[in-house]
C-alpha cells in the first residue's frame, strides 16, 4: 500500500495548479477509503459506447473512459483491487457524492450545478448534442421535429437544452424519456419516436452497435457543446490533484491521442465498427492546455 500513495505523490506532482485550500498533506477521504478497504470502486456504464458500456453478460466494461479510468488508477493506487459499479445518468451523483463509487468514468458533462456536488477532472472530451433519425428520415433541422415525438435518456442534459431550444425558437416537443440509451434507442427502433437526442459521439456508438447500423443518421444543428470529465467526490483536494496530474501526463505524452484513436476511429466492440469521428480541434487544444472550465464557460464563448 505504501507503493500506491507513492505513486499517488508522483502523480500529483504533475498536476495542474493546486488549489489554495489543498496543502501538503491534507487528509484524502477517498484515498483513506481506498487504503482502508484496499479497493477502488469506479462508477461505470451499461450503454454508452464508445465511453462506457457492457460487453456480453455485463461481465466486461470497457471504453474510451473506462479505459481512461484504468489508466489513472494505474498511476495513483496501482494495487488497489478494481470494482466496477454500473450506473445510470441519474443515480451517478449521488452515488459518487456519497462515496459509494470512488471515481465516475461514464460520460458525465461538468456544470456549475453538478459542482455542488461533486468534482470532475480535466476535460477529456467535448460532445455535441444532436438528433439520431431514421436513414430514410427527411429530418434536417430540430425545427423539422416540432410537434414530434423525440426520444432522451433521463439525467442527460439534452433534456435540458431541448427545453431551451423550445423556449429560444417557440418549439414544441413531445420528450420521452429512457431510463437508458438503450431504451431511448428503442423508441427510435420501433417508430414510438421521430428522433433520439444525445451526445453525437454516444449516438454514433449506440448506432454503431444497432441491429442496422446502416438504417440511422446523426442530423440537425448542435444543441450545445458540453465539457466531459471523470468524476470524483466533492471537496478532495488530494484526490483530484492525483488524478488531474494522471491526465496531464497522459496528454503531455501522447497516449490521450492514442486512446482517442483507439475509441473514436478503429473498429470498437462487440460488432467492430468504427464511428469515424476525428479529434476535433477544441479537444486538441484541450490536450495541449487542460483545464477543468464547466459548460457555462462554454456557452459564453459561444453563446448559439
Amino acid at each position: 500500500m505504501r507503493q500506491m500513495f507513492s505513486a499517488f505523490a508522483t502523480a500529483g506532482l504533475m498536476a495542474l495548479a493546486l488549489p489554495a485550500a489543498a496543502q501538503p498533506g491534507a487528509a484524502s477521504p477517498t484515498f483513506d477509503k481506498i487504503k482502508s478497504s484496499g479497493k477502488v470502486v469506479l462508477g461505470v456504464r451499461e450503454s454508452s459506447a464508445p465511453m462506457a458500456y457492457a460487453l456480453g453478460s455485463m461481465q466486461k466494461f470497457v471504453g474510451y473512459h473506462v479505459e481512461l479510468c484504468e489508466l489513472v488508477l494505474d498511476k495513483i493506487a496501482p494495487q488497489a483491487q478494481r470494482e466496477y459499479m454500473a450506473l445510470t445518468a441519474q443515480n451517478t451523483l449521488p452515488l459518487v457524492q456519497n462515496g459509494t463509487v470512488d471515481i465516475g468514468c461514464g460520460p458525465t458533462t461538468n456544470n456549475l450545478a453538478r459542482q455542488k456536488q461533486v468534482a470532475f477532472a480535466v476535460t477529456t472530451y467535448v460532445s455535441e448534442v444532436r438528433a439520431a433519425v431514421r436513414a430514410d428520415s427527411t429530418v434536417k433541422s430540430f425545427k423539422d421535429l416540432d410537434n414530434q415525438v423525440l426520444a432522451a435518456s433521463a439525467g442527460t442534459t439534452a433534456v435540458q437544452l431541448l427545453r431551451k431550444y423550445s423556449r429560444d425558437h417557440g418549439s414544441k416537443f413531445d420528450v420521452q424519456l429512457g431510463k437508458d440509451h438503450f431504451e431511448s434507442f428503442l423508441m427510435l427502433e420501433s417508430g414510438r419516436a421521430q428522433a433520439f437526442v444525445l451526445d453525437a459521439n454516444l449516438l454514433a456508438g449506440v448506432i454503431a452497435n444497432s441491429k442496422n447500423p446502416a438504417g440511422y443518421k446523426i442530423v440537425g444543428e448542435v444543441l450545445g457543446a458540453e465539457p466531459i470529465a471523470l468524476l470524483f467526490r466533492h471537496g478532495d483536494a488530494p484526490f483530484k490533484k492525483a488524478v488531474d496530474g494522471a491526465i496531464t501526463q497522459l496528454m503531455q505524452s501522447g497516449e490521450m491521442a492514442k486512446l482517442y484513436d483507439k475509441w473514436f476511429m478503429q473498429p470498437i466492440p462487440p460488432k467492430n465498427m468504427p464511428l469515424n469521428l476525428p479529434l476535433s480541434p477544441t479537444l486538441k487544444t484541450l490536450f495541449e492546455q487542460p483545464n477543468d472550465k464547466p459548460l457555462e464557460a462554454y456557452q459564453e464563448k459561444d453563446p448559439a
